[in-house]
């Protein structure tokens, strides 16, 4: 799903995207950018959605289309919480240890992610294309 259905949206978006000159906004990973031990999958479809981007941005740029995709670290959603107890020690460990693997010290908000995909599909980023934008308190810089 990660890769091809993100494909898939832009395979029938550029038409429309074409007479409108508009946007597309992907969401990719860190772990896009940086591999992470026992997700190979998951980091391979999202470095994929990277380069993807960045394909479909070089082959549409001349036309008025931005391409671009964000590229979240570890932020409070659903998925981060998937698999985990409820409640007690070892769920405080685990959001301790991942809000420590960022430098700026804490999980993110989906809001964060949000006012940057809002960014990237504005006018405000009227010179990007084929950008991978980290939203990730600093995790990949490490």
């Amino acid at each position: 799903m990660n890769l091809k259905g993100t494909f898939l949206c832009s395979k029938y978006a550029l038409p429309y995207l074409k007479k409108t000159k508009g946007a597309i906004v992907n969401t990719a990973s860190c772990d896009g950018l940086v591999a992470e031990p026992e997700s190979v999958a998951y980091c391979a479809s999202k470095g994929g959605v990277v380069l993807l981007t960045k394909a479909i941005a070089l082959d549409h740029a001349k036309e008025g289309i931005r391409v671009n995709c964000v590229c979240p670290g570890a932020i409070m959603t659903p998925m981060l919480e998937e698999g985990l107890p409820p409640s007690g020690p070892e769920r405080e460990k685990y959001f301790k240890e991942t809000a420590e693997a960022h430098p700026i010290g804490r999980i993110g908000d989906p809001e964060e992610v949000a006012k940057a995909v809002l960014f990237l599909a504005s006018e405000d980023s009227s010179f990007m294309t084929g950008t991978a934008l980290s939203v990730d308190g600093g995790y990949v810089a490490q």
